[in-house]
């Protein structure tokens, strides 16, 4: 029996998810995808709908998986790590969203003008 779309057992629902997962996103039932929405077709048939979060949520989705994976909060880590954290950041595309700068500032445990000291060292690096 063939799964139902947007069904979690779909295989191409199960291969999309962790990138949906990574991003912040959430996955629907095509039928519920809104006018922002993506709706992911495979074989001619749509499957599932994504809603992307705003840039905003996304730097916090950002922010809060790079503290997991370094296993404490980003204002616990030494300078070399914050400048690591900012650089990452930055190729990520995090300082073109608005308050992008204040945000990553406070998740460091820094002032902004050390979040653009970080980015103007990795610039003239």
């Amino acid at each position: 029996m063939t799964p139902a779309p947007g069904d979690a057992d779909d295989p191409f629902v199960s291969a999309v998810k962790p990138l949906v997962d990574a991003m912040g996103g959430e996955m629907l039932p095509p039928g519920q995808a809104g006018p922002d929405d993506v709706v992911l077709s495979w074989e001619g048939a749509d499957v599932v709908a994504v809603r992307l979060p705003q840039l905003a949520e996304s730097l916090d989705h950002i922010l809060a998986a790079m503290e997991r994976e370094r296993g404490r909060p980003l204002a616990e880590l030494d300078r070399k790590a914050k400048q690591e954290v900012v650089r990452v950041l930055e190729a990520r595309g995090a300082f073109s969203v608005r308050h992008g700068v204040e945000t990553v500032a406070t998740a460091l445990g820094v002032s902004r003008f050390t979040v653009y000291n970080y980015l103007n060292r990795e610039r003239q690096g």
